[in-house]
């Protein structure tokens, strides 16, 4: 007789629909921009403002039951890491104009894998071979994806989502001591709003939206960045860090299936073989971490 592990079972299933989340974010994006239903400004900006106001309606609901913290010790999240998050999100969708959404996801999570380790680097972590060889393996990958080529991405495209994936990965680096992750991201977008009505006003001339456009804004906003991002953190308590950066490998394959199924778009050679370099490095790298410390222990 199977006994569940109910604890477990909620995890996966919380870690599972966080992922589809980050995917979806992928999809919902290209999907707006590609069909040009909508300006990336404008996505950018509904984006977060959706996202700010479904994340204080989770923090209302939720709060209303517990014991509430002092005033001064409240977590109110940060302005560096607000300005991380609006700048992931704005490079975010003006890179989604030229990519698709496999070769997009697969940029910045390997961007954000990338910050995250040289990170380790500059704190003083010292690396084996098998790690810098991982390393190697990923940059290689990456620079197989831009050579010149008829499947090559845009250059811009790749230095806007290379910048969204370092943005993001500040961002998280910076929640990594959060007490409370929900409070603080909530508090996270909501310093992100003077930021989008100064991007508003920089391109009100340049805007365009259709009712599909904000739709897709707002479902992107408020669902799979809002919840989803809450669905991460929820599911973080029961997984390890080593875990937690290997599951996130899993989001370029599936907004590269989602771009085929929603978006009609192609997977091509380039992208598969960029795909494995660049995820099977990170792999090398994360598991190198994890053997080394088993066998130092």
């Amino acid at each position: 007789m199977f006994i569940i592990n109910h604890s477990l079972f909620k995890i996966a299933i919380l870690t599972g629909l966080a992922l589809i989340a980050f995917a979806a974010n992928s999809v919902l994006c290209r999907l707006a921009l590609g069909h040009e239903a909508i300006d990336a400004s404008s996505f950018t900006a509904i984006r977060l403002l959706s996202g700010a106001v479904v994340l204080f309606l989770i923090v209302l609901t939720t709060q209303k039951n517990t014991d509430s913290p002092t005033q001064g010790a409240r977590p109110k999240g940060s302005w560096t890491a607000s300005l991380m998050l609006f700048l992931y999100a704005v490079t975010f969708s003006y890179a989604y104009i030229s990519l698709d959404t496999g070769t997009g996801a697969l940029i910045l999570f390997g961007a954000v894998q990338i910050t995250m380790i040289l990170h380790s680097l500059v704190s003083g972590t010292r690396l084996h071979v098998m790690e810098w060889l991982g390393i190697t393996t990923a940059f290689a990958g990456f620079v197989y994806l831009i050579l010149p080529g008829v499947t090559a991405p845009s250059l811009s495209g790749f230095l806007l989502m290379a910048t969204s994936g370092v943005a993001w990965g500040i961002y998280t680096l910076k929640g990594r001591a959060s007490k409370n992750p929900l409070l603080d991201t909530a508090y996270n977008f909501f310093r992100s709003v003077p930021l989008v009505i100064i991007l508003t006003l920089i391109t009100i001339r340049h805007t365009g939206y259709s009712s599909a456009g904000i739709w897709l804004a707002i479902i992107s906003g408020g669902i799979t960045s809002g919840i989803g991002y809450t669905l991460w953190y929820i599911a973080l308590s029961g997984l390890s860090s080593i875990q937690a950066a290997v599951l996130q490998l899993a989001v370029p394959v599936i907004a590269t299936f989602g771009g085929v199924i929603f978006v009609s778009e192609v997977i091509t050679s380039r992208l598969i073989m960029s795909a494995i370099l660049v995820l099977g490095g990170i792999l090398m790298v994360i598991l190198g971490r994890y053997y080394f410390i088993k066998h130092k222990a």
